[in-house]
């Protein structure tokens, strides 16, 4: 019998939280998310608990045009953190405005695999800058590349915060550009169905959601699909990998604020 690699298992599933894209054609009126907001999901390997996701955004400053900045971490618990301990920290500044990413600052301990990652979009010259440095190898000199990257491009985090911002309706699709340190990727994503979903906050009306991505962006076969909630907020309730090694699920907990002036709880 094929045992999983519990390191693949856990951290594509981070990958898949963080590369939540957008669908759909037109913004929202209503902006989704406010800063100070915080998102939590429990993340399920087919009956074992993987660990957790979190994914929080603040504001650089009060004005209308200071950056976003959302954190996303990723830590594995119980038994998949016995056979492999991950503890992920991904830092992406964006405009608020339009929601171009500025850049990622990625910091990976995956079991023996230590990394800093610094990605930054210069869009005066249209590139991405890649800086990266082997934390096990602290004499070597940093990885260094430059890509082509067209007018805007997201990062696997700020793509998470764009999908929210777009007005989703049936049958519609998108294709939205995202550069993780290396060449632009093109990604399409389908808007599918109407469905109820159950979580830990309760069981709301959601899309159902289905990214394709081409270009080798995740490097294997499978299928992904999420689910946002049908409400002015399109929270992501629900993203499940169907791959070779199983049904790998994260769920959303809990969405919590650290301002008192939060949005109702959808309904």
């Amino acid at each position: 019998m094929h045992t999983p690699n519990p390191r693949r298992v856990f951290v594509l599933l981070f990958a898949l939280l963080l590369i939540t894209l957008a669908a759909g054609t037109a913004q929202n009126p209503h902006e989704p998310f406010t800063p100070g907001e915080t998102l939590t999901f429990d993340v399920m390997w087919t009956v074992f608990r993987a660990g957790e996701v979190t994914a929080t955004l603040r504001k650089s400053g009060e004005g209308e045009h200071d950056a976003y900045e959302a954190t996303a971490t990723a830590r594995s618990e119980g038994f998949v953190a016995l056979l492999f301990a991950v503890d992920n920290v991904f830092r992406a500044t964006s405009s608020a405005q339009t929601l171009c990413s500025e850049g990622i600052v990625k910091k990976v301990n995956e079991g023996h695999r230590h990394k800093d990652t610094h990605i930054a979009f210069d869009y005066a010259r249209k590139l991405a800058l890649l800086d990266e440095r082997d934390l096990n190898l602290p004499q070597a000199p940093p990885k260094h590349a430059e890509y082509d990257i067209p007018p805007c491009v997201e990062d696997v985090v700020t793509a998470f915060y764009y999908l929210r911002r777009q007005h989703l309706e049936m049958g519609h699709t998108i294709e939205l550009p995202v550069n993780d340190g290396s060449k632009t990727q093109r990604v399409i994503v389908e808007v599918q169905a109407r469905e109820k979903v159950q979580t830990p906050m309760g069981t709301f009306d959601a899309l159902r959601v289905e990214p394709k991505v081409f270009n080798g962006l995740l490097k294997r076969k499978g299928r992904m699909l999420i689910w946002l909630s049908a409400d002015e907020r399109q929270l992501p309730l629900r993203i499940k990998a169907m791959i070779s090694v199983g049904s790998i699920t994260g769920t959303l907990r809990s969405v919590t604020y650290q301002k008192q002036n939060a949005p109702p709880a959808p309904h």
